[in-house]
């Protein structure tokens, strides 16, 4: 009995009751991944790049001790803060695509049914799922700790500040990761998951809190004070109370501050976590039995349809269906037969007429503020269309090969008579069918308030050339990275790191040396390269000057250019683009025949 009672003991202070088996194989597995120890390495670097330059950037300042001393303690600042939230947006979107796939593989694979056939509950396959994936994540959350103990040397970051922003951390990647897996349950597809993920989270912490904010303004800023608005709204937003624990850090006797609490906000997205995981572990278990069954992939139509089939078996008709002719070039023609909204149309139209709503009601809010003229308002706009386009046009080209990889029919691809070029050519058509449409709120903006004069027209053909080059670019990116990769996880993320360095880690380190050696042309001029900085430019001159073209105020300009000039370089940089785009593609296509398994 003794022996009994103390197995009980420690079988739960080991914690296996709540992950199972499946935690303990994903730690053997990835003690031998080496990715895992690459992606290590590459996140300290960066980070240790970064602490260098601030470093030589504070310390080349003369003055006194005391100055210096006070120099150091902003240096620490500034370093701290970076990692911190690095960490907060890194870890999120690495948490979201890592478990894009966690339990719809195992659901393609069959293998769920199976599972349940063994002592293994639903519960420990959903936690031991999510914290498997997570440990990794968790993993470069602790080895920054050392770097973050040793900058606080410098002064000036409290260590209250270092632990309420990594406990933020956590429980915001705990809650994207619970998102992520519980839309994993309904789709296979990994891009559709992703995208899913991006956009409730961007509903949840953007759309509707501007939404509220909106609506305040314009009815109860007579009766609800900002401050009491701003302290229940932000609450639960995880962006927002980082960003008020760092403001109070950097300057901590600033007042007027909505009252937030990090333990409060942590508990909240918590119980949210803990909420989405119960409707996982319900449905993980539905879907498992439905499976073992044989039930899984039998649709309420399909049903429908044999039980006619029966039915009428009397009248000895021929249910045989005619197979489609393939018309034209077969893997264009194959990838314009996938459907874009998937398998549940009505669930999609549904989601698409609810964000069109909601699009809209911030049209009408915007035009009863009268603030639809205002440049503030159409770079908004312009960004977060773009953002999204440039989310999915990320996904998607990744997804292209490594989905067939994963199902298994790349090599029968290969087998065939079709050459490489034309399933380049059919999987760039592909790409564009299923990217273009989301563009279309981004040049339907500029259209429709270009014909309202908000907004000069030719921002309509400057806009179309930022949207090609991109849309180029990033399918030649994904494409290749599709064909070095067997996996989709590891597609996107390579994608999505390229996107990040490109655009936003090199500008940042351009801008330090610039700031050290005290030549920033270069850095100003790379800025001028950037997606978002040629539609800010764009919109900031166009709805500046809505009849007559106006000026073009460019980062590494010091004078204002001409519509002209500006259209010229706008076009130099889609020629670079596409070119490189164009090259990766190439790549891409060398590569079809190599790591076929």
């Amino acid at each position: 009995m003794t022996t009994g009672l103390f197995n009980v003991v420690t079988r739960f202070f080991s914690f296996f009751w709540l992950t199972g088996p499946i935690f303990d194989k994903e730690l053997r597995v990835s003690s031998r991944r080496r990715r895992n120890y690459v992606l290590r390495f590459a996140y300290l670097a960066l980070l240790t790049i970064f602490l260098v330059l601030v470093w030589l950037e504070e310390v080349q300042h003369s003055g006194s001790s005391v100055y210096r001393i006070s120099r150091m303690a902003r240096a620490g600042q500034t370093i701290i803060v970076f990692i911190i939230w690095f960490q907060f947006l890194a870890t999120q979107l690495v948490a979201v695509v890592m478990l894009s796939t966690s339990i719809s593989d195992e659901i393609y694979n069959r293998t769920l049914g199976l599972l349940m056939t063994t002592p293994v509950n639903s519960f420990q396959i959903v936690m031991g799922k999510l914290f498997s994936k997570l440990l990794q994540l968790i993993l470069l959350l602790a080895i920054s700790l050392p770097l973050l103990a040793i900058v606080r040397v410098f002064g000036g970051v409290p260590w209250n500040y270092v632990i309420s922003s990594l406990c933020i951390t956590l429980s915001a990647v705990i809650f994207v990761g619970s998102l992520s897996l519980f839309f994993s349950i309904f789709s296979r597809r990994a891009y559709i998951v992703i995208i899913m993920t991006i956009l409730t989270l961007g509903m949840i912490f953007g759309l509707i809190p501007l939404l509220v904010a909106l609506f305040w303004r314009a009815n109860l800023q007579n009766i609800i004070s900002e401050k009491t608005l701003f302290s229940v709204l932000f609450q639960p937003n995880s962006y927002a109370i980082l960003a008020f624990n760092t403001q109070v850090m950097m300057s901590p006797r600033m007042g007027g501050m909505p009252f937030y609490s990090w333990p409060l906000h942590c508990g909240i997205i918590l119980t949210a976590s803990v909420l989405i995981l119960v409707v996982s572990v319900t449905m993980v278990r539905k879907v498992a039995l439905l499976q073992a069954t044989g039930q899984i992939n039998i649709s309420s139509r399909k049903s429908l349809f044999r039980k006619k089939a029966v039915r009428d078996s009397v009248n000895q008709q021929d249910f045989t269906a005619v197979p489609r002719r393939v018309k034209g070039p077969p893997v264009i023609w194959k990838e314009l037969r996938l459907p874009l909204l998937g398998r549940r149309k009505i669930a999609a139209f549904i989601g698409i007429f609810v964000c069109l709503s909601l699009l809209f009601i911030t049209y009408w809010l915007c035009f009863e503020e009268g603030i639809l003229n205002d440049i503030g308002t159409h770079i908004l706009y312009t960004v977060v269309f773009m953002a999204l386009g440039i989310l999915f046009t990320i996904v998607y080209p990744a997804t292209s090969i490594t989905s067939e990889k994963e199902s298994r029919s790349w090599p029968l691809l290969l087998i065939t008579t079709i050459d490489d070029r034309q399933i380049l050519l059919g999987k760039f058509v592909g790409i564009l069918y299923r990217c273009l449409p989301i563009w279309i709120l981004l040049l339907g903006h500029v259209y429709l308030f270009s014909l309202m004069d908000y907004i000069h027209i030719v921002a309509n053909i400057q806009i179309a050339i930022l949207v090609a080059w991109i849309v180029v670019f990033l399918s030649g990116t994904g494409l290749y990275f599709s064909s070095c990769f067997k996996r989709t996880t590891t597609a996107v993320i390579m994608n999505f790191t390229l996107a990040a360095a490109i655009w936003a880690i090199v500008p940042l380190l351009l801008g330090l040396i610039g700031i050290i050696t005290h030549e920033g042309d270069f850095a100003e001029a790379y800025m001028d390269t950037n997606p978002f900085v040629h539609a800010v430019v764009i919109i900031d001159a166009t709805v500046k000057n809505p009849v007559t073209t106006g000026s073009y105020d460019w980062v590494g300009s010091r004078r204002s250019k001409d519509v002209v000039d500006s259209t010229s370089w706008m076009l130099t940089c889609m020629a670079v683009y596409m070119s490189l785009g164009a090259f990766f593609a190439w790549r891409a296509k060398c590569r079809f025949r190599r790591n076929i398994f």
